[in-house]
C-alpha cells in the first residue's frame, strides 16, 4: 500500500520525525521519503511542538530520551492540546523495560517500538496507526456534521420561517422565562404588541407574495430598532411581539414609537408594487405588580393594542392608558379572546405540555378570528 493511499485527506502522508541524534533523523528521512512520505524533522522537544503547531503531521515518530524535554512530555503536551486533530504518536526508544513501555503509553503515545527496530515492522505499525487516524478523522467529521445539523434543527424549531424571528411557541417560552427572571431580580419588564394596519387589504389588493415582503421587511425594522437583549417574535399573521427586559412601560412606549415612525417612513417595494404601511402598538410593563403573571402582562399589552386600533390606528397606546377593553369584549372584566388564547399558550409553555401551533408558514392571511355563531355577534375590531 502506498503512502499516498494512506494519507487521511489525500496527497502525501506527512510524518514528523523527532530525535536528538542527527544520524537517526537522516536515516529515517531517507527511508520514509523513498516510500513517498513527506518528512519533516525536529531535533528536540520544543522544536517538535512548534512543527506540530505550524502544520499538524499525520503521524509522529518520537524519540523518548532527549535532553531538556523528553518524548513523554512532548506526547503529553500534544495530546492535551484540544485544538489539534488526532495525531498518532509512535515512541521510538532503546528503553525496553515494562515500566518504560507503560510510562510511554500513559503519557499519550499510541504505540511503542524499541531500538534497534526492523524498518518493515516500523512501517507496518505506521500504516496501522494511519488507519486508526483515518477512522478517527471520519468520526470527527461526522460528529461535526451532526452538531451542525442539530444547531440548524434547533434554530428551525424556534424560528418563524418567513421573517426569521422567534416563532409563536418560542416567544411564549421566552416571555415566561423573562417574567420569572424579572420577578426574581425585581427588574422591570415590558412587552410591546405591534400590528400592521389594514394588512388584509394589502393581501387582497396586491397578493400574498407582496404581503410576505411587507412582513419580512417589517421584521427587519424590528430587529434593527431592538436592542441586543430584546427578544423579537412573530406572534401570528401580521402581528409581532417584542419582549423588553429591564424596561418600564414609558421606555417601552418610546421603543414602540420608534418602530411606528420607522414603519410609516419605510417604502415597501415588491417589483413594481409600492406600498406604504402603518402600525398600531400596545405596550405594557410588569413593574409595581401591575401584572401578576406573564399571561396578565400579555393580556394588558393586547388590550392596549386593541385601543390603538379603535383609536384610529398608527399610534402607540400604553396599558396604563387603556380602559381594559379588548376585541369582541368592551367590558374591562372579561379578557379578549386573543389574550385568553395567549394565556393558555403561556400556561402550556410553563407546564411543558403540548405547545400551541406556530403561525401559518406564509402568514399573509388575516389574523382575525372567525365570528362566533351567536345570534348577534359583536363588531369585529378594525384591522
Amino acid at each position: 500500500m502506498t503512502a499516498a493511499a494512506e494519507a487521511p485527506e489525500g496527497g502525501a502522508t506527512r510524518i514528523l520525525v523527532v530525535d536528538d541524534v542527527e544520524d537517526n533523523v537522516e536515516i529515517l528521512n531517507a527511508r520514509l521519503s523513498s516510500r513517498g512520505y513527506e518528512v519533516i524533522t525536529a531535533m528536540n522537544g520544543p522544536s517538535a511542538l512548534e512543527r506540530v503547531e505550524e502544520q499538524p503531521p499525520h503521524l509522529i515518530l518520537l524519540d523518548v530520551m532527549m535532553p531538556g524535554m523528553d518524548g513523554h512530555e512532548v506526547a503529553r503536551r500534544i495530546k492535551a492540546n484540544e485544538a489539534l486533530p488526532f495525531i498518532p504518536i509512535i515512541l521510538v526508544t532503546a528503553l525496553t523495560e515494562t515500566e518504560d513501555v507503560v510510562q510511554g503509553l500513559e503519557s499519550g503515545a499510541d504505540d511503542y517500538i524499541s531500538k534497534p527496530y526492523n524498518f518493515n515492522e516500523l512501517e507496518a505499525r505506521m500504516r496501522a496507526m494511519l488507519r486508526v487516524k483515518r477512522l478517527q478523522d471520519e468520526l470527527d467529521l461526522k460528529n461535526r456534521e451532526l452538531e451542525d445539523a442539530n444547531i440548524r434543527l434547533k434554530k428551525l424549531s424556534i424560528t418563524d420561517g418567513l421573517t426569521e424571528l422567534f416563532n409563536h411557541r418560542h416567544v411564549h417560552e421566552l416571555l415566561h422565562d423573562e417574567f420569572e427572571r424579572a420577578r426574581r431580580t425585581e427588574e422591570p419588564l415590558a412587552v410591546a404588541m405591534i400590528d400592521l394596519d389594514k394588512f388584509k387589504s394589502v393581501n387582497d389588493t396586491h397578493g400574498h407574495p407582496t404581503g410576505d415582503v411587507i412582513l419580512y421587511e417589517t421584521a427587519r425594522i424590528l430587529r434593527e430598532t431592538a436592542r441586543e437583549i430584546d427578544m423579537v417574535g412573530r406572534y401570528g399573521g401580521e402581528e409581532f411581539i417584542v419582549i423588553l427586559p429591564n424596561t418600564d412601560e414609558e421606555e417601552a412606549a418610546a421603543f414602540a414609537e420608534r418602530v411606528r415612525a420607522a414603519v410609516e417612513a419605510h417604502v415597501y417595494r415588491d417589483g413594481p408594487v409600492v406600498v406604504r404601511m402603518t402600525t398600531s402598538c400596545g405596550v405594557a410593563g410588569a413593574a409595581g405588580g401591575v401584572a401578576s403573571s406573564p399571561e396578565e402582562l400579555l393580556k394588558l399589552a393586547d388590550e392596549a393594542l386593541y385601543q390603538a386600533k379603535h383609536g384610529g390606528r398608527n399610534r402607540v397606546v400604553r396599558a396604563s392608558e387603556s380602559d381594559g377593553s379588548g376585541p369582541d369584549n368592551p367590558s374591562p372584566e372579561a379578557g379578549s379572546p386573543r389574550a385568553a388564547s395567549s394565556a393558555s399558550a403561556l400556561s402550556d409553555a410553563a407546564s411543558s405540555t403540548v405547545a400551541p401551533p406556530d403561525a401559518a408558514p406564509s402568514g399573509t392571511g388575516s389574523s382575525e378570528a372567525p365570528a362566533p355563531s351567536a345570534p348577534e355577534p359583536p363588531a369585529s375590531p378594525p384591522e
